[in-house]
């Protein structure tokens, strides 16, 4: 739990310092620091994070039922696919966005 909040702190920290990326006139302006490039960074670097820690969660539940019940691994092998297929998705398409905000003018 103190990880966690450890982590939130630095997110919280880096977000802020980026805020003044925000408040430049013309995008580009001699400077080569873009505010939707970070953002797009900082959301695509979440977006791994969180799908890294959901398929090692999903894949040690069902390691671990497997070990418990072989007899039914068949079934929950199957519902492992189905729900990695699912948060697979899910990251495409947050990274899918996160690339289309850093494209923005």
């Amino acid at each position: 739990m103190k990880t966690c909040k450890v982590l939130a702190l630095i997110v919280v920290v880096l977000l802020l310092c980026a805020f003044p990326a925000f408040a430049a006139d013309t995008p580009g302006a001699n400077s080569p620091f873009y505010g939707n490039a970070v953002g797009a960074g900082f959301g695509a670097a979440l977006t791994i994070i969180g799908a890294g820690y959901g398929f090692g969660r999903i894949g040690s539940a069902a390691l671990e039922s497997m070990a418990r019940q072989p007899e039914v691994a068949g079934r929950v092998q199957t519902g492992m696919i189905i729900i990695a297929a699912l948060l697979e998705g899910a990251t495409f398409f947050a990274l899918i966005v996160c690339i289309i905000m850093a494209t923005q003018a």
